[in-house]
């Protein structure tokens, strides 16, 4: 059967593998070599050098471009490398349309990074269409959304977006790592390149770093993010590769499972008298939830909610509990949480009462009785 029809459920477990022809292992095989051997003529198989091409670089690319209904997955070291790639995929002084609610790590690379190419950056509230309308210029070559967004969890209309980038000769990129391709496909909706954080849900344990750009057409910006991801050398090793395919067999089921206890969580606590609001797209009350309902197949595993009390009380809380980590990262089979304003450093405009949540694997009872008790006076 053609992989192309292969349902979303069969194509994580099918995706970019197959029997390994050598051996008849089941799974693939890690090739950790850095080297490829040349035909007497100097012909190659494909493969040269680790740095431009890898046996288990290439599966996780066909998956992951399988997984989103792409026409190219381009996969790197990690995901502000595949951001920082496409960045620098433009020329210096273009003009950049970026989400003011994208992660903060993307905002720093714009700005303490990308400020000696040169680009000209307009910030926008991507949910107001009218406001990106506005900043949506003829010179503008990337528009840059992120939805749902860290750690507010705003939903930005996909396909307006796009449309708006598109009238006016631009290119989209929406950050989906919050959604993984298991709960909605930004390609569909026409953007144009969809990326994700690969240490989050697709690897899913806590274990491996990876970034991944999944294109919707081939083409020449496709193909020069695939010059970039070979020639700069922000590449996943093999065993990275690896992990992060072995990852993506079980993340539909594992993602599913993390949203039905996210939204049941965030349903407890939005009627927590020690919470003052909750940002979670699955809550009615959500202003982005009727958008969301349309976008996406599930509403997320991630949730932030503000303290009542303020900073002090929301730290006192993170520290109170016993269940939950207190980590950075999200996507993992474990419960994290964390104060984002001190992750984010002083920059930071996220509320200082606020914590945000990975919801894990664990059960939904033990993790609302683990903030009841921490939440208490």
């Amino acid at each position: 059967m053609p992989q192309k029809t292969l349902r979303f459920e069969t194509a994580c477990v099918h995706a970019g593998r197959s029997v390994d022809t050598g051996t008849g292992a089941v799974t693939p095989p890690i090739h950790l070599s850095t080297t490829f051997e040349r035909k007497p003529d100097y012909r190659d198989d494909g493969y040269i050098y680790s740095r431009s091409g890898n046996p288990n670089r290439s599966q996780l690319e066909a998956c992951l471009a399988a997984l989103e209904g792409g026409a190219d997955a381009i996969v790197f070291s990690s995901g502000a490398a595949a951001a920082s790639a496409v960045f620098q995929s433009l020329k210096p002084g273009e003009h950049v349309v970026c989400s003011r609610d994208a992660y903060h790590g993307v905002l720093r690379i714009l700005r303490e990074v990308m400020s000696g190419w040169q680009l000209k950056i307009t910030y926008v509230d991507s949910t107001d269409l009218a406001a990106l309308k506005a900043a949506v210029a003829p010179n503008t070559r990337l528009v840059w959304v992120e939805s749902p967004s860290n750690p507010l969890l705003k939903i930005t209309d996909l396909a307006a977006v796009a449309e708006l980038a598109h009238q006016a000769g631009a290119l989209a990129v929406c950050d989906s790592t919050f959604a993984t391709p298991a709960l909605q496909n930004p390609l569909t909706l026409g953007m144009d390149l969809v990326m994700h954080s690969a240490t989050k849900y697709l690897g899913g344990h806590s274990d491996v770093l990876g970034g991944a750009l999944v294109a919707r057409e081939a083409g020449p910006w496709a193909e020069r993010l695939r010059f970039l991801q070979g020639t700069l050398g922000a590449v996943p090793g093999p065993f990275d590769s690896w992990l992060i395919l072995r990852g993506t067999a079980t993340l539909n089921v594992r993602v599913r499972a993390q949203c039905d206890s996210a939204l049941a969580l965030a349903r407890h606590l939005a009627a927590h008298p020690n919470v003052e609001q909750v940002f979670h797209p699955g809550l009615e009350t959500h202003p982005g939830h009727t958008l969301a309902a349309r976008q996406m197949r599930h509403f997320g595993a991630v949730l932030s909610f503000c303290v009542r009390g303020g900073e002090v009380a929301a730290l006192r809380a993170a520290s109170r509990v016993k269940l939950f980590t207190r980590a950075t990262s999200l996507g993992g089979v474990e419960s994290l949480i964390e104060h984002r304003a001190s992750v984010e450093g002083p920059e930071s405009t996220t509320p200082k009462n606020l914590l945000r949540i990975s919801v894990g694997l664990e059960h939904i009872d033990d993790l609302i009785e683990d903030l009841d008790q921490a939440l208490a006076p």
